[in-house]
């Protein structure tokens, strides 16, 4: 390194530096650890049994409220051999975050997923929500198409998606919105082979979607949103009424289908530690040529957006398929515990809830009869403002079913 040249007298003794002072790790306190070694158990109803170990650091800021989550892991499926994943999830303030997670497998799994939002606060005129996704599994079922597709027709496919998303949103009051969401993506649907589960290619060939599709679509929101916290709500709703159209190519003139639908989540706390949160979804296709099977309305799994598959945690992602789908789920959210821990403070909540819902194919068909519904329990790790981490356990008519990630499910 280049110091400048010294000028002046040269001193004859030098000022001893002070001593640094270093952070003691005390290895009976997990709260000093440098990592937090959380273990990594899975338990999917398609994925199967992943354990493995997640050495987590937390940062934090002078108001210990979580910044970055740094958290690689190790694991081990039953299906695919050993795996690994960076992760980093950046909080820089209420109205940005970031995310990246990138690994895989020693067979099929991988993955990259970037995304970047701001103006989650709608304090400015616009808010934007971009992500770019590759990922590769090998573990989604097909059952057929139908409320009634039964679980001795299941098959397996790999499923292989590169595409990117972006929301752009105007804020037209705190309140309301007027959002475009353009999405373009490559999916391409292969048979597979799991033990005792048959390739989708042999029980379900000529299904519209096995193959390569490409898919561009446009879907315009009106959004009202009166929740007082984006991440973890205790009170407020938010409404969404959308509509899209889905082609083959930027010319629109190769359709795949047109959507229709809303979405209401609703939050009341009738005491400080209790929240009651409900959420109902209903989407139409009006129209569908070809729609390729997973672009459809379905059910399963512990995940809800707009559009997309709906929550029923006593299912796999992706249990049932058909044009038209309702959904409706309740929780409640009751804080048992409340402690400061890894420089920051942790907020443990149960939450029972109730899942049901349905597809169907015709628009006239009474969406809220023959619905499938779910007993279950969640276990929640929440770290105001940014973070909440979860454990559901749901019964459906086909078993039990384990979900974990972080987030509400709505």
């Amino acid at each position: 390194m280049h110091r400048p040249p010294v000028t002046g007298p040269i001193p004859l003794t030098r000022k001893p530096k002070a001593p640094q002072t270093r952070h003691k790790v005390n290895w009976l306190n997990p709260t000093s650890w440098p990592l937090l070694p959380v273990p990594l158990t899975a338990v999917d109803p398609n994925s199967g049994t992943t354990l493995g170990i997640i050495p987590t650091r937390l940062v934090t800021n002078s108001r210990s409220e979580i910044t970055d989550i740094i958290a690689p892991d190790i694991m081990h499926n039953p299906y695919f051999g050993w795996g690994a994943h960076a992760r980093i999830l950046a909080f820089p303030s209420k109205d940005t975050q970031w995310s990246i997670v990138a690994g895989g497998e020693q067979h099929i799994e991988s993955t990259f997923d970037a995304v970047f939002q701001t103006g989650l606060l709608r304090e400015t005129p616009f808010s934007l929500t971009v992500e770019g996704l590759y990922d590769r599994s090998g573990t989604p079922r097909f059952y057929g198409i139908g409320n009634n597709s039964f679980k001795i027709n299941q098959t397996v496919y790999t499923d292989q998606q590169l595409g990117v998303t972006a929301t752009l949103g105007w804020n037209i009051t705190h309140a309301w919105q007027l959002a475009y969401t353009f999405a373009a993506k490559k999916v391409k649907v292969l048979g597979t082979t799991l033990r005792g589960i048959p390739p989708i290619t042999s029980r379900f060939k000529g299904t519209f979607g096995i193959g390569t599709t490409h898919e561009l679509l446009n879907r315009i929101m009106l959004i009202y949103d009166t929740r007082n916290d984006i991440t973890i709500p205790t009170r407020g709703m938010e409404v969404v009424l959308f509509g899209g159209v889905a082609s083959r190519n930027v010319a629109l003139d190769d359709s795949l289908f047109t959507e229709a639908g809303g979405d209401g989540r609703f939050y009341w706390s009738p005491f400080r530690s209790l929240v009651v949160a409900t959420h109902v979804n209903l989407r139409y296709e009006p129209t569908a040529h070809d729609a390729p099977f997973w672009a459809l309305s379905s059910l399963g799994g512990d995940e809800s957006s707009i559009g997309g598959s709906q929550t029923l945690r006593g299912y796999g992602r992706g249990r049932f398929y058909d044009r038209n789908s309702f959904s409706f789920n309740l929780e409640l959210r009751e804080n048992v515990l409340s402690i400061n821990a890894l420089s920051t403070h942790i907020i443990l909540q149960i939450a029972p809830f109730f899942d049901t819902g349905r597809v169907f194919h015709g628009t006239g068909t009474f969406p809220i009869r023959h619905l499938h519904n779910v007993l279950g329990v969640g276990f929640r790790g929440i770290a105001p403002p940014s973070v909440v981490g979860y454990v559901d356990i749901g019964k459906g008519s086909e078993g039990l079913a384990v979900f974990t990630g972080i987030n509400y499910p709505f």
